[in-house]
């Protein structure tokens, strides 16, 4: 039978049976590469005619202690991992180049070693000089954590092994070169060849390991998606470079909350950790103005205020622009042909620009109703009354839906001096939190209460 050939994409990962000079998943050229297929050795081709050894099984009864956690001593990081660093766990960190993944990194090692477990850090894009600078930088040059400037994948686990450490930070994964794979440092190959290396080393040595992903231009970490199924944890580092925050996502997580952030400040020694992110993304905050609305949202477990800012005005232009920061652009396409069918407000011929004040970025629906208020107020030129905040989701037939944690949401409000809101009808009611709450079942009738049209 003849030997069957398999060609991937370094760019996107997408597989086919051909070389060609285009990928057709995502438009690449000269990105696809010939896999080396996996060789059936003599244990492969025995598999059936041996047999294994018995499986313990268990019932869903079974009651087992939670796994212990080392807690780093940064909050936000603790947090965001479920309560601190599980061992044996594989840990997978992404994020746009120079937003800070290293540095967190340092630190996080540096607090690691410093809590009493036996920390390795390799890198892979600096010399260890580099990195001691960076850590004399960040006031870390007396942690004990070892240092190491390697890519060859077999050296590392050797000296793994030998020094059977109990954390290993590995920066990155891309630049990690197995021999016995070939293809180029940094294909899809070689990233799922040492991942899957790295991550069976870390269960099998009980060392827990966490790996540095880099991201494409799409903002996904780069090489094959199977990598992020490998791990336990998946956490993206988010920001724009503009602003000083940082924010710490868990998009996956097999001992903690999914969704779970953490935030951070970047400052001239480093990222320090924000104990009330409310408080800092509404710090900048002034007089009541056209187009400003506070949502009150939900962050994993944490509830969370920011700030939506619109702007609409006449186009110049046959095709009026749709301009969106920090939110999903289809979600604003939605509300604003939803305030057109439903409401009778045009946006035709007009520019329109949405931004999340700070960098945070708001994927929850519930931000629905505040991106609508934003786009009434600057398209009306009226200001809504600074002490209020607004949530719901908004359904294609104009009705606001209830949305989850109305109790926590507005505890967050009433904690920031805010003293009114308005939420959807129906849910759950909520204790007393002594805010002034008026709910809406409808977005006619929100249109109506709060700008006075219908």
């Amino acid at each position: 039978m003849a030997k069957s050939n398999s060609f991937s994409c370094n760019a996107c990962g997408a597989s086919f049976n051909k070389w060609s000079g285009r990928c057709d998943a995502c438009g690449a050229w000269n990105t696809i590469v010939e896999e080396a297929p996996l060789s059936a050795g003599p244990a492969s081709k025995s598999l059936g005619a041996r047999r294994g050894a018995p499986i313990r099984l268990t019932d869903l009864a079974t009651e087992e202690a939670p796994p212990p956690r080392t807690n780093s001593g940064i909050s936000e990081l603790d947090r965001v991992l479920g309560g601190g660093l599980v061992p044996s766990s594989a840990i997978l960190v992404g994020g746009d180049p120079g937003i800070g993944k290293s540095t967190l990194l340092l630190q996080a090692a540096a607090r690691f070693a410093q809590a009493g477990l036996k920390t390795i850090y390799v890198s892979g894009e600096e010399a260890s000089a580099q990195v001691r600078m960076r850590a004399q930088r960040l006031g870390l040059a007396d942690a004990p954590v070892q240092l190491a400037a390697a890519t060859n994948l077999r050296d590392i686990l050797t000296t793994l092994e030998a020094e059977k450490p109990q954390l290993a930070v590995i920066d990155s994964i891309q630049t990690m070169w197995a021999d016995n794979v070939e293809s180029a440092p940094g294909s899809v190959s070689q990233v799922r060849a040492a991942a899957h290396e790295l991550t069976t080393f870390a269960k099998t040595r009980n060392m827990s390991v966490i790996l540095v992903g880099h991201v494409t231009k799409d903002g996904q970490i780069a090489g094959p998606r199977v990598v992020e199924h490998m791990v336990d944890t998946v956490l993206y580092f988010e920001g724009e470079r503009g602003h000083q925050f940082r924010i710490l996502r868990a998009v996956k997580n097999r001992f903690g909350p999914a969704d779970e952030i953490g935030v951070f400040e970047m400052t001239g020694g480093g990222l320090a950790e924000v104990m009330n992110p409310s408080a800092l993304f509404l710090s900048e905050r002034g007089q009541p103005s056209p187009g400003s609305v506070v949502f009150a949202g939900v962050e994993g477990t944490r509830p969370l205020l920011v700030e939506f800012q619109a702007l609409v005005a006449p186009s110049p232009h046959s095709q009026p622009r749709r301009s969106v920061v920090g939110w999903d652009g289809g979600r604003l396409a939605m509300i604003l042909a939803v305030l057109e069918a439903r409401c009778g407000i045009p946006f035709t011929g007009l520019d329109v620009y949405l931004n999340v004040a700070g960098g945070m970025k708001v994927t929850e629906p519930a931000a629905d109703l505040a991106v609508a208020a934003a786009l009434l107020s600057a398209r009306e030129d009226a200001a809504l009354p600074a002490e209020t905040v607004i949530f719901g989701e908004i359904s294609l037939s104009g009705a606001l839906r209830p949305v989850s944690q109305t109790e926590n949401r507005l505890k967050e409000a009433q904690k920031l001096g805010f003293t009114a809101a308005i939420a959807p009808a129906g849910g759950k009611p909520g204790a007393d939190s002594g805010l002034t709450l008026t709910r809406m079942g409808d977005l006619t009738a929100f249109v109506g209460e709060v700008f006075g049209a219908g």
